[in-house]
């Protein structure tokens, strides 16, 4: 599947990834994918796409994203829109797709494999130019969540589809453990 000489590039869409993984129930070590992708190949890049809400005091994504760029992402990052819908829910809109559709193609002559890490059917396209261009495509999603995370038509063109749980042992955190009642949450005064 993957060639030791070969030159890979990751696109990791940031909300696809995380939804997949939560749907099986794990959280992703960022340093871990990053050390397995770069032992399967010569990592030129990998970057990670997120929309952030600007507007607020605090982005519970903040922390990765910064942690991110020091540690050997390239972050594309643009401000989150946020709306009422007919409902009256408040929604956030932020789509990356096109940024990482530009990157990839920019890239294209520079790599062999590219890995994207989203299983959204709208990436087929993207797929088709690059394979048209002799780039290998891979793409990390799940079939194995109710209902699968991964398109059918993306899954059929793809070269490689990683199953997501099967990283699980090699990317997957390790679950955190509860934290421990203090005294003043036992205080029964």
């Amino acid at each position: 599947m993957f060639y030791k000489d070969e030159r890979l590039a990751l696109f990791i869409d940031g909300s696809n990834l995380y939804a997949a993984a939560k749907a099986l129930g794990f959280d992703i070590d960022y340093k871990l994918l990053r050390s397995e992708f770069m032992r399967r190949g010569k990592l030129l890049r990998a970057f990670y796409y997120t929309a952030l809400l600007e507007n607020d005091d605090y982005s519970p994504i903040r922390p990765l994203v910064d942690w991110l760029h020091y540690n050997g992402y390239s972050m594309v990052t643009k401000p989150a829109k946020e709306y009422t819908d007919s409902m009256g829910r408040r929604k956030v809109k932020g789509n990356m797709d096109i940024e990482l559709a530009v990157n990839a193609l920019e890239l294209a002559p520079h790599v062999d494999h590219m890995v994207i890490f989203s299983g959204d059917g709208d990436f087929r396209p993207l797929v088709e130019s690059l394979q048209r261009q002799g780039v290998r495509v891979s793409v990390v999603s799940t079939i194995r969540s109710q209902p699968p995370m991964i398109s059918d038509d993306l899954r059929r063109q793809v070269d490689n589809f990683i199953e997501l749980d099967d990283l699980r042992e090699v990317i997957g955190r390790p679950p955190r453990e509860p934290m421990p009642a203090t005294s003043r949450d036992n205080n029964d005064d």
